[in-house]
């Protein structure tokens, strides 16, 4: 979350969160992407990316990007950063656990 609200100050871009949840109507999307590939053996990222790409959902292809970005595990924040970043997110009422906006500064 930190780093989105980084992202957002530095671009001065409006981030929106979609988070991930079987009932989350966007992640219904996965289940789309599994059932168009329907056993296909993934063995490269070249494959993933043709099916993915190629894949409609709601009449609408997905637009991809690879990230070779490895982000570092354990990192957190103290009680006190945690509820600066908290007070920037605002939070959708028809989606408050899913959908999440980031205003930038």
């Amino acid at each position: 979350m930190n780093l989105s609200i980084k992202f957002t100050d530095r671009f001065n871009y409006f981030t929106i969160l979609l988070s991930k949840s079987k009932y989350n109507p966007i992640e219904r999307c996965w289940g789309i992407l599994e059932q168009h590939w329907n056993g296909t053996k993934i063995v490269d990222v070249e494959v993933m990316l043709s099916w993915a790409s190629s894949m409609t959902w709601k009449g609408l292809h997905p637009i991809l990007t690879l990230s070779n970005i490895v982000y570092q595990k354990g990192i957190s924040l103290t009680k006190k950063a945690m509820k600066q970043v908290e007070s920037r997110l605002q939070r959708n009422p028809l989606l408050p656990k899913w959908d999440i906006l980031i205003q930038p500064l």
